[in-house]
């Protein structure tokens, strides 16, 4: 059956014309994606297919050149090429407060109990309240979101509950937020350069860190670490956005193109990133590295006035209620 959505109506005429000409028609439009992932992560495969389904889609009017590893700029510059024209996409998150206050809202600790949880608030009203902010104040449209791994405390000790933490020397970015959260829960955390972080723990300088399951994977802390407690202190998304300057010279037919495409590969990328965290469960567990249930709830509760003392008065109302759901 047909569909007669308005998108597939402005596609099937989009369509019908190539069947008519035979033939299909050069690119005419070329958008540049830059982001600082590198080609085995997750984000530039969901950021190839999304080129690959604009493509398609378009009949091959709409080309998406991708460039990996920061090789079309670092993510700041990114976002003010795209305001000034001179670069089309990016992928970006939190760094995106630094105009739109509400952006900080991607990346809260504790904010989130779960995927679902994070899901619900990332496409609901929440979620389009920030979109707006971003669009308005940044002037770069989300058009998909990216789920990221949730971090997790790594020790050489389980930790179960804050009490457990009594003092543990914890690596944790140079964040004022971060610091304060872990100091609230009963750490000790010191700042420090990530490329610092193994060796520290391999002489004793700090006794844990915290990370995703795919940076503790890669920096191999497995070697200097024997539990992943499953804090999961961090939920959070990230967006792949587009200028408004490039938004607005595409046609009605192209932008509903343009949403199709991203729709698919944020389905794209979610199935990825469920399958990647399994196995890296999977991997890190064969690599000797015990997963510790933790009390969520109990984590939360201590770290919640240090959280809401951190974050902005543009969206502590908001985070109020996050952590009230």
């Amino acid at each position: 059956m047909l569909n007669t959505s308005k998108f597939g109506k402005i596609l099937l005429a989009g369509l019908t014309a190539t069947v008519f000409t035979g033939q299909a028609m050069a690119a005419d439009i070329t958008l540049k994606l830059g982001h600082l992932a590198n080609e085995q992560n997750i984000w530039h495969k969901a950021a190839v297919k999304f080129g690959e389904e604009l493509k398609a889609l378009t009949n091959g009017r709409i080309e998406v050149e991708v460039y990996p590893n920061e090789s079309l700029g670092k993510e700041m510059d990114l976002i003010n090429g795209m305001q000034l024209g001179t670069a089309d996409m990016t992928i970006t998150g939190e760094s995106l407060q630094n105009w739109a206050p509400m952006a900080a809202l991607l990346a809260v600790p504790y904010a989130y109990k779960s995927l679902a949880h994070m899901d619900e608030v990332a496409s609901g009203d929440i979620g389009d309240k920030i979109k707006a902010e971003i669009i308005e104040k940044a002037r770069v449209r989300p058009i998909a979101y990216f789920a990221r791994g949730p971090r997790n405390l790594t020790s050489n000790r389980p930790i179960e509950s804050p009490d457990d933490l009594n003092g543990l020397k914890l690596r944790v970015p140079n964040v004022p937020l971060f610091v304060d959260v872990w100091k609230a829960l009963g750490a000790s955390p010191t700042p420090m350069a990530f490329s610092e972080v193994f060796t520290s723990l391999q002489n004793g300088t700090i006794d844990a860190q915290e990370n995703p399951l795919a940076l503790i994977k890669s920096a191999n802390f497995n070697e200097v670490q024997k539990y992943v407690n499953k804090t999961e202190h961090v939920r959070s998304w990230i967006y792949l956005v587009i200028s408004e300057l490039t938004w607005s010279k595409l046609s009605d037919a192209d932008k509903a193109a343009v949403m199709e495409a991203a729709k698919r590969a944020q389905a794209f990328e979610r199935e990825a990133f469920l399958k990647d965290e399994q196995a890296l469960v999977a991997e890190l567990s064969e690599k000797g590295m015990t997963f510790v249930d933790v009390d969520g709830a109990a984590f939360a509760a201590q770290a919640k006035d240090a959280v809401l003392a951190n974050v902005k008065p543009e969206i502590k109302t908001i985070v109020e209620g996050l952590f009230a759901n």
